[in-house]
């Protein structure tokens, strides 16, 4: 039997009570956090559980995450699909499904070589990074992740995990970097070595810019850790978003309420000790300081210099002291699995197994946290 949609006046409920309206027409709530910090948020109290979609989801996909009894979806995208007009359909479609959409992504302007390096072309990527928060904010987006990698994400051929799921995974012998259909292989990805202070230079040139736009607009930025945080990559640096230190420092730099981070703990475990703090400090650091707004839930077989991605109960970290860390900071972004190992049957298998598991662990972080 088909899914009933919401009628228009449903529909218009929907998006009031939805938190996501743009902030002209709708108050921004706010509360004090366990910790004493003031919170002031375009959206709801509590940890929202999150599932992946394509680009353009169809009723099967959205029928899928009610049934898992989820919420929020999150929509991939690029320069060709990025419009206020597209993104406020996207925003009908899910909503007539009683979901939310908590981003839609454009990957034009995510791991931008031009400004992680200072390419020609980087005045014109900002510009277009600029419009972009623009767009989001008017069709009431409020969240958009960044990524700020010169030469793309870096894995080497696939290997086995549990099951012989087929994953991703890193050698640092192999591995070349792949980005929106590029790829960069080393010894040095763009024919030089960069240094440190040019890296930490083009962050604070693009940050500085952006950020009066985002705050303009009422978009939250969480910038994503660099996947693998290897200190050097084809001649590239990796020294900000590679490292506990990095991100803090990053963070005073753009000195903004609408700056912060989307931790991706599986990359967070990938670096292990050279973090400088595991994933749960990270949690508690950022999290007190109201800097989390997305949690990408995965786990890896161990740290750098060799992993393979693997499935959340089986990676050399306890994912419940995770969710537990997110619930004791008052955590009130999303979580979301990502880079799932291929199971039996089709994607929806992986993500299915890894919602459930996210779902037990909240549950018994929220009774935790009762006292229960």
């Amino acid at each position: 039997m088909a899914t009933p949609k919401l009628d228009r006046r449903d529909f218009s409920r929907t998006l009031l009570a939805s938190g996501l309206v743009p902030a002209a027409t709708a108050a921004i709530p706010s509360w004090p956090s366990e910790k004493g910090v003031t919170k002031t948020r375009p959206w709801a109290p509590g940890i929202k559980i999150s599932v992946q979609m394509p680009a353009e989801p169809s009723d099967e996909d959205l029928t899928f995450v009610q049934q898992m009894g989820i919420t929020y979806v999150n929509i991939p995208g690029d320069a060709k699909t990025s419009s206020v007009d597209n993104y406020v359909r996207l925003k009908g479609k899910v909503e007539s499904y009683g979901l939310r959409v908590w981003n839609i992504g454009n990957a034009s302007v995510h791991n931008m070589e031009e400004v992680t390096l200072n390419l020609p072309g980087r005045d014109q990527k900002i510009a277009e990074y600029k419009e972009f928060l623009r767009k989001l904010g008017k069709a009431g987006l409020r969240y958009t992740t960044y990524a700020h990698m010169g030469n793309g994400i870096w894995s080497s051929d696939r290997e086995t995990t549990r099951g012989g799921a087929s994953a991703r995974a890193f050698d640092i012998k192999t591995a070349k970097g792949y980005w929106n259909g590029k790829v960069f292989t080393g010894p040095l990805s763009h024919g030089r070595q960069y240094s440190e202070k040019e890296i930490w230079d083009n962050y604070e040139y693009f940050i500085k810019q952006v950020t009066p736009v985002a705050e303009e607009a009422g978009v939250f930025i969480g910038i994503h850790p660099d996947d693998p945080p290897v200190p050097n990559l084809g001649g590239v640096p990796r020294c900000i978003f590679g490292s506990f230190e990095g991100y803090k420092q990053a963070m005073q730099i753009a000195n903004s309420p609408n700056v912060g981070v989307c931790l991706c703990c599986g990359t967070w475990m990938e670096g292990g000790e050279a973090m400088g703090v595991d994933a749960v400090g990270a949690i508690k650091y950022f999290g007190e300081r109201g800097k989390l707004w997305k949690i990408h839930f995965r786990n890896t077989s161990a740290p750098m210099p060799h992993f393979v991605e693997t499935f959340v109960d089986n990676g050399y970290t306890d994912m419940w002291k995770l969710m537990k860390a997110l619930r004791d900071v008052d955590y009130d972004g999303c979580v979301i699995g990502d880079h799932f190992p291929q199971m039996v049957g089709d994607n929806k298998t992986a993500i299915a197994f890894t919602v459930g598991y996210m779902k037990a662990l909240l549950v018994r972080a929220n009774a935790d946290a009762a006292g229960k």
